[in-house]
């Protein structure tokens, strides 16, 4: 569905499905760090995302609005190294980038 989806918007995007083989809470560490370090800058008003990210406690409760934390788990990197694209890719309003 998502694929289809996304591929409506705009059929020449590249899309790669992935799953995910961590826990919400176990990928959501590393990008935790990065939050506190100042090397993720959200540019835009993330209300619902930023509340759920806050519900989020160590040890993999959660405390946050809902069942589960879905768009703080769409911001966690699937593989590889940690990454984060909440919104456009190229940066702007309503982006997140990773600073150095």
């Amino acid at each position: 569905m998502v694929e289809t989806v996304l591929r409506t918007a705009d059929p020449e995007l590249n899309v790669e499905l992935v799953n995910a083989v961590q826990g919400k809470m176990l990928r959501a560490e590393p990008v935790a760090q990065l939050f506190e370090a100042g090397r993720i800058l959200l540019d835009g008003r993330f209300a619902e995302l930023e509340t759920e990210l806050c519900g989020m406690i160590a040890g993999g409760d959660y405390q946050g609005p809902g069942a589960s934390p879905d768009r703080a788990d769409a911001s966690l990197p699937r593989g590889g190294g940690p990454a984060v694209a909440l919104a456009k890719a190229g940066g702007g309003a309503g982006a997140a980038g990773i600073g150095q």
